[in-house]
């Protein structure tokens, strides 16, 4: 088996404030859709990540923010093990952040050590 991560990107919101409901709600469905993919022995690993961050750019100069120029962020990823891209891409279908305007890149880890 391979190693597929997915990475999950949206557009920027300020203005999203999800009532304490509608914020369990999404929990569980990331919930019920990563324990999915864990079930079928194929998740590897996964994490959210906070907007907090800064970018390294060249001659050393650092930018607030990990998305200081863009007008989408990256919220967070897994990593999934599959047989080919075609077999992780049907195991994105479902994610919830489809569901809200996001959406799913998928790519092919390459193990540093091969």
């Amino acid at each position: 088996m391979k190693e597929f991560m997915m990475i999950f990107r949206s557009e920027i919101n300020e203005s999203f404030g999800p009532s304490p409901e509608q914020m369990q709600s999404s929990i569980q469905h990331w919930m019920d859709w990563m324990g999915g993919i864990a079930a079928q022995g194929k998740m590897a690993s996964g994490n959210r990540l906070s907007f907090e961050g800064k970018t390294l750019k060249p001659n050393n100069v650092i930018a607030d923010g990990p998305y200081a120029e863009v007008k989408e962020i990256i919220g967070g990823y897994v990593v999934v093990k599959a047989t080919n891209i075609d077999e992780a891409m049907k195991l994105a279908e479902g994610c919830p952040i489809l569901n809200h305007g996001g959406h799913v890149e998928v790519r092919s880890v390459i193990s540093i050590n091969s």
